[in-house]
């Protein structure tokens, strides 16, 4: 199986957010090689900014995004990609970028906790808690 892991379940990990638990044993998951797991390249660019301005330690920041990019297969960006997600039915543009770079990559599934963010795309979206009842079931 292959999954793209939005950045919101990845912040719910590192920053302890609501449900983080439920984050925690997806990306458990991912890192551990029982499913394939997806980031793309800007989400790290993104989580860099993140990190550091909540833990104010670039050395920190810089192990924790290594770890990360070690946990998952990060998904480069091209023109392509980037020209297809500004024709894409989703509103927000980062998400049309995940959208198009799953279509690409052919992934099975986005897993994020905003759902409703991909409902207009070609990809099919799952929260944390429903991709673990469903790869529970496999």
């Amino acid at each position: 199986m292959k999954a793209i892991i939005d950045i919101n379940v990845i912040m719910d990990w590192l920053f302890k957010r609501d449900e983080h638990e439920i984050s925690v044993k997806v990306i458990d998951l991912c890192a551990n090689k029982k499913i394939n797991g997806f980031v793309c390249s800007h989400e790290i660019t993104i989580l860099s900014y993140f990190l550091e301005k909540e833990i104010k330690d670039k050395e920190q920041a810089i192990k924790i995004l290594s770890k990360i990019m070690k946990m998952f297969f990060v998904l480069d960006l091209n023109i392509s990609i980037l020209n297809k997600a500004l024709k894409s039915k989703i509103k927000d543009y980062e998400d049309a970028v995940i959208e198009q770079s799953a279509l690409v990559n052919e992934c099975d599934l986005i897993i994020t906790r905003n759902t409703k963010d991909f409902e207009n795309g070609k990809v099919k979206s799952i929260i944390p808690k429903e991709f673990l009842r469903l790869f529970a079931n496999k």
